[in-house]
C-alpha cells in the first residue's frame, strides 16, 4: 500500500504493509470547497454573525488595525485581505491609518520576501505592516489583570486602534481547543510576561486544555478574557481542507462567529476510534506547520491521543528549520530525563519561553515513545533531545511489528493535528 503523507512542500511517499490490525488511513472529512471563496468572503463582510457590517464598523473610525497569523500558519491572507482593506478605504479611513500587525507570538519576524509571501507583494509594498515582538515590552499596553492576578499586556498598536479586526483560520489545537479567534490575541500579540502565565506548567498539565474542547477549557477562557480586556470588534476566520481550500467564512463577533466556525470544524475534525492503538505513522501536516520540531509536538501530541500507554508516536516532519528558536534549543539541553525535566517545570526552577513545547513533549514521552523521521535535523541531535531518529519509516514499521506482534493495532494519520483522534472511553 502506498500513501503520501504531509511531508514539507513536496510530501513524502511511503510504502506500507496492510495488516490485520490496521485501521486505515485516516484523514479529516473533508468539507467541500466554497466554490466562490472570494464572493462568499464579500456576502459575510456585509452580513456577519452577531455583529454590524465591516461596512458599518469602519465608518467614523480614524485608525483600523488588523491582526494576521505569521508565516507558520497557511491562512489565505491574499484572499482575505483585499476586499477587508477595500472596504476600510470605501467608508473613509486612510491608508495610512492602516496597520497590519504580525501575531508573530514569540516566533521569529516575517520580514522581506518571507513577508510579501505571507501577505502579498503588493500589500507589503503599499501597507504599513508591523512585526510583533513578544519581549519588547515598551511596545506594549497594559490592559490589567485576568484570573489570580495575571498581568495582561498586548501590542500597543492593537489596542489603541480605533478599530480593532482579528483574521486567521480555524484548527485543531494543543492547548486552546481550536485555534482563531481569541488566539489571534493570546499567543499572538501578547507579551512575554503575559505569556509565562497563561504558558506556565500547570495550565498546560490541566486535563482540558487540549484539541476539540472549549467547555471548562482554562486557556480558552484565559483567551476569551484576554480578548475582552484588549478589546475586538471584528474577526474574519476560515476553516480549510486538508488541500488548502477553504471551506467556511467566520466573520463577525469574534466570540459567536468563532463558535460557530469551532462547531462546523468539529464536525469534520473528529474521528473516534473503538480502542487505543499500539502504534501510529503521523505528520505534522506539512509545510507550513513542520518547518521545525518545536511546531511538530503538535503532530506528537494529537497522535498520542489514540494510543496505549507504552504505545508509539511515529512522527515524519521535515523541520526544515531545525529545532526552533535559541531559546528551545536552550531549553533541550537542559533535559537530562523528561522525569527530572517535567520535576523541574512543576517546581518554577527556571523559566524559558518556549518550554511549553518541550512540557508537552516530555508528557507524551512519559507514556509513549516517540519516533522522529526528518531530513532537517541530524540523528545525533535528536537522540540527544531523547527521541529515537529514524533513517526510514519502512524500518520503522518492521521494529514496530517486532516489538507490538502482526495483529498490533494502528493507523495512519497524513494530515497530522488537523484530525482530532478520540477512542470512546475518552469521549464518553
Amino acid at each position: 500500500m502506498r500513501v503520501n503523507l504531509k511531508y514539507g512542500r513536496a510530501g513524502l511517499t511511503v510504502d506500507l504493509p496492510e495488516t490485520p490490525g490496521f485501521l486505515g488511513v485516516l484523514t479529516p472529512a473533508e468539507a467541500p470547497p466554497l466554490e466562490d471563496s472570494q464572493a462568499e468572503l464579500q456576502k459575510r463582510l456585509a452580513a456577519p454573525i452577531a455583529a454590524a457590517s465591516l461596512a458599518q464598523l469602519a465608518r467614523g473610525k480614524k485608525n483600523v488595525c488588523i491582526v494576521v497569523s505569521d508565516i507558520t500558519r497557511p491562512v489565505p491572507n491574499r484572499i482575505l485581505l483585499p476586499p477587508i482593506l477595500d472596504i476600510l478605504e470605501e467608508n473613509g479611513i486612510a491608508r495610512e491609518n492602516i496597520t497590519i500587525l504580525v501575531a508573530t507570538g514569540i516566533h521569529r519576524p516575517n520580514e522581506g520576501t518571507e513577508l510579501e509571501q505571507l501577505i502579498g507583494k503588493e500589500i507589503a509594498g503599499r501597507y504599513r505592516v508591523v512585526n510583533h515582538f513578544s519581549k519588547r515590552i515598551e511596545t506594549m499596553a497594559y490592559v490589567g489583570t485576568i484570573g489570580d492576578r495575571v498581568p495582561v499586556y498586548v501590542n500597543r498598536l492593537y489596542y489603541e486602534a480605533d478599530l480593532k479586526i482579528l483574521t486567521g483560520f480555524i484548527e485543531p489545537h494543543m492547548w486552546a481547543g481550536y485555534s482563531g479567534g481569541r488566539k489571534s490575541i493570546l499567543p499572538g500579540i501578547s507579551s512575554i510576561e503575559t505569556l509565562q502565565y497563561m504558558h506556565g506548567p500547570e495550565m498546560i498539565a490541566h486535563p482540558l486544555t487540549t484539541y476539540g474542547v472549549l467547555e471548562g477549557n482554562p486557556f480558552h477562557e484565559a483567551g476569551l478574557a484576554i480578548m475582552a480586556r484588549a478589546g475586538a470588534d471584528f474577526i474574519v476566520n476560515v476553516t480549510l481542507n486538508p488541500a488548502k481550500a477553504i471551506t467556511g467564512v467566520f466573520a463577525g463577533d469574534p466570540v459567536q462567529a468563532h463558535l460557530q466556525g469551532c462547531a462546523f470544524l468539529a464536525q469534520h475534525c473528529v474521528h473516534e476510534l473503538a480502542e487505543p492503538l499500539d502504534f501510529i505513522l503521523t505528520t505534522n501536516a506539512g509545510a507550513p506547520l513542520d518547518c521545525n520540531l518545536y511546531q511538530s509536538v503538535k503532530g506528537m501530541t494529537a497522535a498520542a491521543k489514540a494510543l496505549k500507554p507504552g504505545g508509539v508516536v511515529v512522527i515524519a516532519t521535515a523541520c526544515s528549520e531545525g529545532v526552533g528558536s535559541p531559546e528551545y534549543r536552550e531549553l533541550l539541553e537542559l533535559v537530562d530525563t523528561p522525569a527530572h525535566f517535567l520535576e523541574r517545570l512543576s517546581r518554577r526552577e527556571f523559566f524559558i519561553p518556549d518550554q511549553w513545547c518541550a512540557q508537552e513533549t516530555y508528557q507524551v514521552m512519559l507514556r509513549n515513545p516517540i519516533w522522529v523521521y526528518s531530513g532537517g535535523i541530524a540523528r545525533e541531535q535528536l537522540e540527544k533531545y531523547h527521541f529515537k531518529a529514524l533513517s526510514s519509516l519502512e524500518s520503522a514499521l518492521d521494529q514496530l511489528f517486532a516489538r507490538f506482534g502482526p495483529d498490533a493495532r494502528w493507523a495512519v494519520v497524513p494530515d497530522g493535528p488537523m484530525i482530532i483522534l478520540q477512542t470512546q472511553a475518552m469521549s464518553n
